[in-house]
């Protein structure tokens, strides 16, 4: 029952919110991250005590201000996904400005294949779709299986209709799919600043510990493709402002194992920028760090709400 409302909800943003006028939208993502944020539930909490991480020196006060003004960027970022399908080329092409786009064109046209790696940061949907509409460039990513299985169905059908490949994310099948896009000299963009695996590598990230994912690394060495963290924001207007950094390389020496934590833990500080640049935009309502995994003794795990 509980999988069949989830998938229902989804269903109705998606046929409802995109028919709404614009300005209607967003007014309605305000008011529902404000009732969200007002409950003070376990996402906000997750979301609070990780901003805490971000700006460690922030009273309650300015903690709950950002944690406010986080939920109203991540609704924003559900209002935007919605209605994506029913934008115009045109306010897709208009509605993201990105600075060192020369990083991405250049690696392309060496024909190397580019892996371009973010965070839960901004609206990755409407990067993707600005990179596929303005600059005519298909990419392929790779999605999180989800429950109901309709849902999930539902996430591929709406990223496909953007222009995206959508792969699922099953035991790893993936990396010999994205490998062979890659030596094509193709695009592959992944989401890459949680991985709770076993296979996840551990970087410092805002003075603690977390794991972050080795797929970005471990392609670049495979295949000799081109590494680029990117991380996007808002700021206040309707276009989403984005930043390409230029390329992390791998180290000459190493073994692959050494190579990949240099080169991950090199995507975690491009990660780490961006963020404490606009922690507001960053839409990490899980646990990251592992010391907030960890159990205490007759209580929940470090951080948890109880």
């Amino acid at each position: 029952m509980k999988d069949r409302l989830t998938d229902a909800l989804y269903g109705l943003g998606w046929s409802t919110v995109k028919k709404l006028p614009e300005p209607v939208a967003q007014r309605l993502g305000t008011t529902i991250a404000d009732a969200v944020w007002r409950r003070r539930g376990k996402g906000v909490l997750r979301l609070e005590s990780n901003l805490a991480r971000v700006v460690p020196d922030a009273t309650p006060e300015r903690l709950a201000q950002l944690s406010r003004a986080g939920m109203r960027s991540y609704l924003r970022y559900w209002m935007e996904s919605f209605r994506l399908p029913s934008w115009s080329r045109e306010r897709v092409r208009d509605g993201v400005d990105v600075t060192g786009q020369h990083h991405l064109t250049d690696g392309l046209a060496a024909g190397k294949g580019v892996i371009v790696a973010l965070p839960h940061l901004g609206n990755w949907d409407l990067a993707g779709a600005w990179v596929t509409t303005k600059l005519d460039i298909p990419f392929t990513t790779v999605a999180e299986r989800l429950k109901p299985e309709t849902l999930y169905d539902r996430f591929v059908a709406y990223r496909e209709s953007l222009g995206m490949e959508v792969l699922p994310h099953t035991g790893g099948s993936a990396f010999g799919t994205l490998a062979r896009r890659l030596r094509a000299g193709g695009l592959i963009c992944l989401v890459a600043d949680r991985d709770l695996s076993a296979s996840g590598v551990e970087v410092k990230f805002f003075g603690d510990t977390a794991r972050m994912p080795a797929g970005p690394a471990m392609l670049a060495q495979q295949t000799g493709a081109v590494l680029l963290p990117v991380t996007l924001w808002y700021d206040g207007t309707p276009v989403m402002k984005g930043r390409i950094h230029p390329p992390v390389d791998v180290p000459e020496t190493g073994t692959r194992a050494e190579k990949t934590s240099v080169m991950t833990q090199a995507l975690a500080d491009a990660f780490a920028t961006g963020i404490a640049d606009h922690p507001e935009d960053w839409h990490m309502l899980q646990r990251l760090w592992l010391a907030d995994l960890e159990p205490r003794p007759g209580g929940p795990a470090a951080g948890e709400p109880s």
